[in-house]
């Protein structure tokens, strides 16, 4: 089913091509261990056009132990965090040290060009027609990658144990299909969000909302992406919501941090360690 490749030889290379920020820019030949890896190429979904693959990332005595259930968190760019984030090596290092709790790892690959990223990583449409497909994206995961995933491995299904991540335009949909999804999703990654999207509608959003959710958030961004203060303004629109800072809001403004994937890979250990530590 959607291209399941089996536990093959001990090591493979897998060839990735992604869009990243950089537009266009193509990574190739990372080495991946089989027995920790799965891919899932071309799944389909009937809410979105673009087939795209899901990249798995399994915890150390996975198949050992075949009773243990595990957290998922969902990310998305996958290539992107699996190449240039090397996440699992990440992960790896804080478990073996005991400060953060096994986890899977779910890379959702974006549908392969950069109008399809800006589409399906926005809720809103601006003038020119861009963008406006994130709850569709939101649809296909909750209804669709989530059950597959959750029915494919061994996973804790609760929101408490379910976490969505991502950068940039990937931060802003992570915040916003978290709170309108808090009952699956309880941990958000918003890194470097794109909050100017649609003169700052996320802002909006977030102050809209009747309640506060139960939903466990880190925002952040680099000192070099810019001015701080949209960031800061959805921070405090936050803060009024009724998040806490440094309980259940982590905010972080990234001493010298830049919009790239090596700013984000430098922190993302701290992200996860927050959402999921032991």
């Amino acid at each position: 089913m959607y291209g399941i490749t089996s536990r093959m030889a001990a090591i493979f290379v897998l060839t990735i091509c992604c869009t990243c920020l950089s537009y266009g820019k193509t990574l190739q030949d990372r080495t991946f261990s089989t027995d920790r890896f799965r891919m899932h190429q071309k799944f389909h979904s009937k809410f979105l056009s673009k087939d795209r693959d899901l990249l798995i990332w399994l915890p150390a005595g996975y198949d050992a132990d075949t009773t243990r259930r595990y957290p998922v968190m969902y990310m998305h760019d996958g290539a992107n965090v699996f190449v240039d984030w090397r996440i699992d090596e990440v992960i790896e290092k804080l478990v073996v040290a005991k400060e953060m709790e096994p986890l899977i790892i779910v890379g959702v690959f974006n549908g392969g060009k950069d109008e399809d990223r800006f589409t399906e990583y926005t809720p809103t449409r601006i003038a020119g027609g861009k963008g406006g497909k994130a709850d569709l994206y939101g649809q296909m995961l909750v209804e669709e990658i989530k059950p597959f995933i959750d029915s494919e491995y061994r996973t804790l299904t609760d929101a408490a144990n379910n976490g969505l991540g991502g950068s940039s335009l990937g931060g802003l949909a992570s915040l916003y299909l978290g709170l309108k999804y808090p009952t699956v999703f309880g941990k958000l990654a918003v890194m470097s969000p794109s909050v100017w999207w649609d003169d700052k509608m996320i802002v909006h959003y977030v102050k809209k909302l009747k309640a506060k959710p139960d939903v466990r958030i880190w925002l952040d961004i680099g000192t070099e992406e810019g001015p701080t203060k949209d960031v800061r303004e959805l921070r405090d629109a936050l803060v009024a919501r009724g998040w806490r800072l440094d309980a259940d809001l982590m905010y972080l403004e990234a001493k010298g941090g830049k919009h790239n994937e090596k700013s984000w890979a430098q922190r993302s250990g701290q992200v996860l360690k927050y959402l999921f530590s032991k």
